[in-house]
């Protein structure tokens, strides 16, 4: 195979693995920050002290995630340079000042405020060291925002001037301001919300079932898991719903794809499943639903929506010969799993959060032993978002500007990225094990007794 395609798989691969811990970091700092809240704010004795442990549970599997978001991020950085030099090179004015703002004003931030975290218990006042795992909260939060930003530009880009063959920043208010990290961050930070949530559901149902010395206390995180979880996965769907509205001005090749829609339709309807032949540039069967998808466009039952023929005919027309379709089938598949699994998530978190909230939910001992097992679907939904996202933009690797094959290191060989890519996967996946691992023994043999109610 050559670099190019090579260079891509590496890129996602690591990417991937990245992104496994990227949202828990989002979502985890939020909900142990509100747990600590609440410890510190109780008035109850035994649930401050058991409400403490909680805090110091979660914060460790924090920590654990967080390390190895870290690790798997650094790495990504140097794929800038080894392997998309070309993009670097035409990109690197604009890519580069979001990058270093990361840098500057989150991770520094968290990395520190972390510190002061773990090592502030009984050194600190409670409001004080309270106040730290908000500041690493709002850091991780706010580092998601600048890489988005960066993101967001490649997929629409703004505030630029093409000079001496690159592009260059002429407004970095524009590049902030993009209309398209309104929809990416917001997207994010519930995905976010809802991965965190279901970690903690998942981890509290297996202690409910499995540890009795521990059945009260995280009776109260199932309950808290299940809710964060629920306004996670509902913001999620508001916030995808919207910007997939938006797509349809800023991209919609990539919005048409999502829906393998081959030509333009008054309405459009929308496919619930299709043998999608992309050779022929047409679905050979589907099940649809008419005019659903110009309702969800536009809150009305009517409307055109372009279909990919007619797309690529236009970006023919404006960019030249080439083919501007993105990977059709991938792109419709990874939107229904991301919506199917969302909604059956919604629904999961809805009833754990009803059903401990009117009593034992060891009354349900299947429910409960079934949810660690699907705690992977989550991982399963972001990873088709990140999909969607990054695949729905090619050929493209900034939108209208450089094609993604233009962007790879010139001298690159398909030999120099195979070993590299096999080291890396091999490296990643050896640290996944021991971080789970880790992980696993941890939730095993902590015990956290509560009697009562909090």
């Amino acid at each position: 195979m050559d670099a190019l395609l090579l260079s891509r798989w590496q890129f996602a691969i690591t990417t991937v693995y990245h992104f496994l811990f990227v949202p828990v970091t989002l979502g985890l700092s939020i909900f142990v920050a509100l747990l600590e809240t609440c410890y510190v704010r109780t008035k109850r004795p035994a649930w401050k002290a058991a409400c403490q442990k909680l805090v110091k549970f979660f914060g460790t599997l924090f920590v654990i995630n967080f390390s190895m978001g870290v690790v798997t991020g650094i790495v990504q950085e140097f794929h800038f340079g080894m392997n998309w030099s070309e993009y670097s090179r035409f990109m690197g004015d604009i890519f580069g000042a979001p990058l270093a703002l990361e840098a500057l004003t989150a991770f520094f931030l968290e990395s520190t405020m972390l510190g002061v975290w773990l090592f502030g218990w009984n050194r600190l006042s409670e409001k004080a060291h309270c106040l730290a795992i908000w500041l690493v909260a709002f850091a991780s939060n706010l580092s998601a925002f600048w890489i988005l930003v960066a993101n967001s530009f490649m997929q629409h880009p703004v505030g630029y001037v093409l000079r001496n063959g690159r592009a260059e920043m002429s407004d970095f208010l524009a590049l902030v301001t993009n209309p398209y990290v309104v929809g990416e961050y917001s997207h994010t930070f519930f995905s976010g919300m809802a991965t965190a949530g279901f970690v903690v559901l998942a981890v509290s149902a297996w202690k409910v079932l499995h540890d009795a010395a521990s059945r009260a206390a995280f009776r109260q995180s199932l309950m808290a898991g299940a809710l964060f979880m629920f306004v996670g996965f509902l913001g999620a769907a508001g916030s995808g719903h919207l910007h997939t509205q938006y797509l349809a001005a800023s991209n919609p090749m990539k919005l048409a794809s999502m829906e393998a829609l081959w030509e333009t339709e008054d309405p459009a309807p929308f496919a619930i499943v299709a043998s999608i032949d992309e050779q022929a540039h047409k679905n050979t069967s589907e099940l649809k639903v008419p005019a659903l998808f110009s309702f969800m466009l536009y809150n009305q039952p009517s409307g055109a929506v372009q279909g990919i023929n007619d797309l690529q005919a236009a970006q023919e027309s404006q960019y030249g010969p080439g083919d501007y379709r993105p990977d059709v089938t991938g792109l419709f598949w990874s939107f229904r799993f991301m919506v199917g699994i969302g909604g059956v998530m919604i629904l999961l978190a809805l009833a754990v959060f009803l059903l401990t909230w009117k009593g034992d939910p060891l009354r349900f001992p299947l429910l409960l032993r079934a949810i660690p097992w699907l705690l992977p679907l989550v991982y399963v939904v972001n990873s088709c978002g990140w999909y969607i996202a990054e695949a729905g933009r090619q050929p493209w690797i900034v939108v209208g500007l450089q094609k993604t094959a233009d962007a790879v290191s010139p001298n690159l060989t398909g030999a120099d990225v195979s070993l590299t890519m096999i080291v890396f996967t091999v490296v990643y996946l050896a640290l996944a094990i021991v971080a789970l691992g880790l992980a696993f023994r941890y939730i095993k043999h902590t015990a956290i007794p509560f009697e009562g109610r909090a």
